[in-house]
């Protein structure tokens, strides 16, 4: 590493749709400190995209998501 340069992180997070806006909060604030703690870094260098995947777009073992959930 270059001294005194800190690469800032870009994470890119996959979710099937759905989840209500305090859990990605919650989940952007977890990450973000597990990144910082491991690199050693300060939280306004982590960027992170939550990217929801609708459910009948994405597939688990051959199976739509939607499908799935409609079977429950």
């Amino acid at each position: 590493m270059l001294k005194g340069l800190k690469w800032m992180p870009y994470i890119k997070l996959k979710l099937v749709e759905g989840r209500d806006l305090e859990t990605k909060r919650q989940l952007v604030s977890s990450v973000t400190s597990a990144v910082c703690d491991s690199l050693k870094i300060t939280p306004d260098n982590v960027r992170i995209e939550l990217i929801e995947i609708k459910k009948d777009l994405f597939s688990i073992g051959g199976e739509l998501v939607e499908d799935m959930q409609n079977k429950k």
